[in-house]
Formats: C-alpha cells, structure tokens, sequence
C-alpha cells in the first residue's frame, strides 16, 4: 500500500470517528439533522461513520474493506453536499463534505 493511500485513510478515519461519536453525543448535531429534516437517521449516520472509520484502518489489510469503507464514506458524502445544496445553504457550507468525498474517492481509486 502506497503511503499516501495509508496517510489519506488514517486522515480520514480520524475525523469520521470524530464526527460520528458526534453525531451520537452533540445537540449541535441534533439540531443540525433536525434542520436537513433528517433527525430519524442520525444516529444511524454516526454509527456507520464509526464502522467506516474502523474498516478504514482494517482495510489497510485487507484490501476489500478499505474500499467497501472508503466507497461507503464517498458515497455518504456526495449525498451530504446535495442535502446541503437542497437546503439552499452557501455552497461554501458543501465545501467539507466535498472534500471528504474527495479523500475518500481518492484512497478507492489508489486502492483499486
């Protein structure tokens, strides 16, 4: 495995696990899902980032779950830059998601 593909995954599941015991924890957070009006899947989301920040780390060896996880994320991530534009927020509030499915698209396409 190349290292930028290990320092791209190690990045990225350092701030999912963040973000996803976040989403569990923090009335900000709450309120944010309130807002997109996506509060039933909250906690759903943040379990999921938390099992895609755990196979990011196993994927470094074994192959498929990196990219399984690292597909899953991209793919997450794409659909929170459209819950951000559906919202009519400032497209610069998309600019984290969009970076984040960026990384993530990053690590499947160097991993495959």
């Amino acid at each position: 495995m190349q290292l930028s593909t290990t320092v791209a995954a190690a990045l990225s599941s350092a701030s999912f696990l963040w973000y996803g015991v976040s989403l569990c924890r923090s009335r900000a957070m709450e309120a944010e899902f309130e807002r997109y009006h996506l509060a039933p899947y909250r906690t759903a989301t943040g379990a999921l980032q938390i099992a895609a920040a755990a196979g990011l780390l196993a994927g470094l060896s074994l192959r498929p779950l990196l990219l399984l996880s690292a597909g899953g994320l991209a793919a997450m991530m794409l659909g929170a830059i459209f819950v951000r534009l559906r919202a009519r927020e400032p497209l610069l509030a998309a600019i984290p998601a969009a970076l984040f499915f960026g990384l993530n698209l990053f690590i499947v396409l160097a991993a495959w």
